[in-house]
């Protein structure tokens, strides 16, 4: 099985507890609690599934009962697991979020083992398994910022990379200005929202299409950014910033929409939609999802 586009980052355990109820700090409430296959990577791959692609997963998972199982997840979800590294003594990494009827309370992301492994799970990247210095890989690549910012920058400056069509989404806000190094990466697209922009920039964004600006100002090649439930805008330098507005949907569930969007505009440039209608066509996808219409 050969991949159409390679997913890099975060492939982990999703621990989700999920409660109708509005939620505060210290609340204790009935909901339910899920385990999933997740991770920033392994969330965009499961949409790209859904639209039909084959992604291959480059991350690290450990040599346990845990890794074990996710391994064979992914397998029976259709995606390419053999150039995943398997390390005999880290641990499978997992994140924990708890969600209420108000949104996500909180969430730990526990990928250490991921930042551990570095760039071993760059390997068949260079080896020829799927590329090499000489012939590198010149297709689609999502990249998450679970990352670590010394790999990001050598992502950013090694000639692997040099002809790849890069999709990069920080993990999280936290996360955010480890993607500095790939700014002006001349393949390279940046899916934010309005936090994570402004972190970015080192500056008080108010919508998505002025951080829109700010980013391409900033030297970024292109760049979509979300606001939630409000306008979305996609930058690219030299053409200028373009605006959308998501469905207005009833949300049951937060975690795994930006990757969702992610993973539909991918998609929808890959089947030569413009960009109006790839941006049209991911901000639909986001709000499928998050209204619970399509599993996760």
């Amino acid at each position: 099985m050969t991949a159409d586009i390679l997913c890099i980052g975060s492939v982990l355990w999703d621990i989700i507890g999920r409660s109708p109820a509005a939620m505060r700090l210290g609340s204790d409430v009935p909901g339910r609690i899920t385990r999933l296959p997740g991770g920033v990577a392994m969330n965009i791959a499961m949409t790209l599934r859904r639209f039909g692609l084959t992604p291959g997963l480059l991350t690290a998972i450990g040599r346990d009962a845990e890794g074990d199982e996710l391994v064979a997840a992914c397998a029976r979800m259709g995606m390419v697991t053999d150039h995943i590294y398997r390390s005999e003594d880290l641990p499978t990494d997992r994140y924990m979020a708890v969600e209420g009827a108000n949104g996500l309370i909180a969430a730990i992301a526990d990928a250490h083992s991921l930042e551990a492994a570095g760039d071993k799970i760059l390997r068949p990247l260079a080896d020829g398994r799927l590329g090499r210095a000489d012939a590198p890989w010149a297709g689609p690549v999502a990249l998450d910022g679970n990352l670590t910012e010394a790999l990001l920058a050598q992502i950013a400056a090694s000639a692997l990379f040099a002809r790849a069509d890069l999709r990069i989404a920080p993990a999280s806000p936290g996360k955010a200005e480890r993607l500095l190094p790939l700014l002006s990466h001349p393949g390279a697209t940046l899916y934010v929202n309005l936090e994570e922009a402004s972190l970015i920039c080192a500056a008080e964004f108010t919508s998505a299409p002025q951080a829109a600006e700010g980013m391409l100002a900033r030297g970024a090649h292109r760049v979509l950014v979300t606001d939630g439930g409000r306008t979305c805008a996609e930058g690219t330098q030299g053409a200028g910033v373009i605006t959308g507005t998501p469905p207005e949907v009833l949300v049951t569930r937060i975690t795994g929409a930006g990757d969702t969007f992610m993973a539909a505009h991918i998609v929808a440039e890959g089947r030569g939609a413009p960009r109006e209608a790839a941006l049209t066509a991911a901000l639909r996808a986001a709000a499928t999802y998050v209204s619970g219409e399509i599993g996760s």
